[in-house]
């Protein structure tokens, strides 16, 4: 199990979000589109399911975002779990607390497996998306008054 990370953040320049975004302008319309990494004199396919990663990024740094590249260990603590929840350690230390995510005493500390955070993570950023997209939908619940 790691125990470390590392955790590289690029704020991308002016010139980098233009090429990214000619990458990207290159690649719209285009259905599964190969991607080519040249080393040197040495060039190399990029398997599809990494493709779709490289697309994700590029199209992030096209539109001027932040993006962090980096790994992750097995476990975290509550401090950095919180951290990547964006939220208050208590408030993390209630839903480890209600069961809503999964964690394990180590002494008196509690340790929560990385992918279990992310997984919860996803979770709620599904639901806000949903809740969204019913707010956007005018064919929706809401009834408009004549």
């Amino acid at each position: 199990m790691s125990k470390t990370s590392t955790l590289e953040i690029l704020d991308p320049t002016k010139v980098q979000i233009e090429q990214a975004r000619e990458v990207v302008s290159a690649l719209e319309g285009q259905t599964n589109p190969t991607v080519r990494i040249q080393i040197g004199e040495s060039s190399h396919e990029v398997p599809a399911q990494l493709a779709g990663l490289v697309e994700d990024l590029l199209k992030r740094v096209a539109q001027g975002q932040h993006v962090s590249v980096g790994g992750a260990p097995e476990e975290v603590t509550t401090t950095v779990a919180a951290k990547m929840l964006g939220m208050s350690r208590p408030t993390l230390m209630k839903l480890v607390r209600e069961h809503r995510i999964p964690s394990r005493p180590v002494g008196k500390h509690t340790r929560l497996r990385t992918q279990d955070v992310l997984a919860y993570r996803k979770s709620v950023w599904d639901v806000r998306d949903q809740a969204f997209e019913r707010l956007r939908d005018p064919s929706g619940d809401l009834e408009m008054a004549p």
